[in-house]
């Protein structure tokens, strides 16, 4: 079965990092859920020469994918695109790519999707209420969807994604953390076939709370849950004080760190290797990978866009599939 492969905003530089990653390898493997004109027009631009091998139907695609050609689902975009200018009438082009590859993908017709960038501002433009990939496709199949990011070197875990700040606090539960970390201790055994992940836990507040003066999240949730985890076999530490757990005395033995929130965790990992990490779902029925940057209008059909995030993506969706 293929992997399913959705380029993302029209107008950004996920055309283009599809392109340039496709017209080199992968092209047995890979179904590009996509509007072809679009596609043949941003490779004229970019002068990538590569032949197009077109599918109307993703069933008769099955058996005819080309080693040697960019295989595409088409799917109709709404407008024409001018590269780097967005257009909100093109939200709903976005979204139906995205439908497309989570329905064969939860149907089982397909070893998983990777995703390109979107503008989730153009798209709530539109009218359409979206906080991020992560939720849209989980909400078909009510799953409880777990952010990672992971270069070679760091996976970095969220336990809450794209909320305000004001919202975080009360968005971790005892529930709610338990089960982020038992998706993510299973992922990390089934997927990356990790015996006895250890994983370490960072606190809410400054210094881990500090017993309780810089805030009480730790001692009323965090530390609980992290207890009973442990009892059940987990292989856990903390909770530790975000700034100290992201050390060269804590990271070489963790598998993985579960933050708290989006910018607790990510600046972190996004510097140590911006442009080769990747965003990985868990607690999908399928699996999902995804670059770890966004649109970056001002680079779509220059010819300056890197591809390697869309590579690693990539590739990690073999391996994990």
């Amino acid at each position: 079965m293929p992997l399913l492969l959705t380029p993302g905003d029209p107008a950004g530089i996920g055309p283009d990092i599809t392109l340039d990653i496709l017209s080199r390898k992968y092209q047995d493997n890979i179904l590009v859920v996509a509007d072809a004109h679009l596609l043949e027009e941003r490779a004229a631009a970019l002068q990538i020469e590569t032949e197009l091998n077109v599918f109307s139907d993703f069933q008769d695609s099955l058996d005819n994918l080309s080693p040697d050609a960019i295989n595409i689902l088409h799917t109709d975009i709404c407008q024409p695109c001018k590269a780097g200018v967005l257009d909100s009438t093109n939200s709903r082009y976005v979204l139906d790519c995205l439908d497309i590859a989570e329905r064969l993908c939860r149907e089982g017709k397909a070893d998983g999707m990777v995703t390109g960038p979107v503008h989730k501002g153009i798209i709530n433009d539109a009218g359409f209420q979206f906080t991020g990939h992560t939720e849209y496709l989980a909400e078909p199949s009510n799953s409880q969807p777990v952010m990672m990011l992971a270069t070679e070197d760091l996976r970095v875990v969220l336990a809450t994604t794209h909320l305000p700040l004001k919202d975080i606090a009360g968005a971790i539960t005892r529930q709610s953390l338990t089960d982020v970390l038992t998706i993510t201790d299973d992922f990390l055994k089934q997927r990356f076939k990790i015996d006895r992940p250890h994983i370490l836990v960072c606190g809410l507040n400054p210094h881990a709370g500090e017993d309780g003066h810089l805030g009480s999240e730790e001692i009323d949730t965090i530390s609980p849950v992290i207890e009973q985890c442990i009892e059940q076999g987990m292989n856990l530490t903390g909770p530790l004080p975000a700034d100290t757990a992201f050390t060269r005395h804590h990271l070489p033995t963790a598998d993985a760190v579960l933050a708290m929130y989006h910018d607790q965790g990510l600046p972190v990992l996004k510097y140590s290797g911006f442009g080769k990490a990747v965003n990985v779902t868990m607690g999908l029925p399928f699996v999902r990978t995804s670059v770890d940057h966004g649109t970056a209008l001002e680079l779509a059909a220059t010819g300056k866009a890197d591809s390697s995030s869309l590579d690693t993506a990539i590739a990690i969706a073999m391996k994990i599939s």
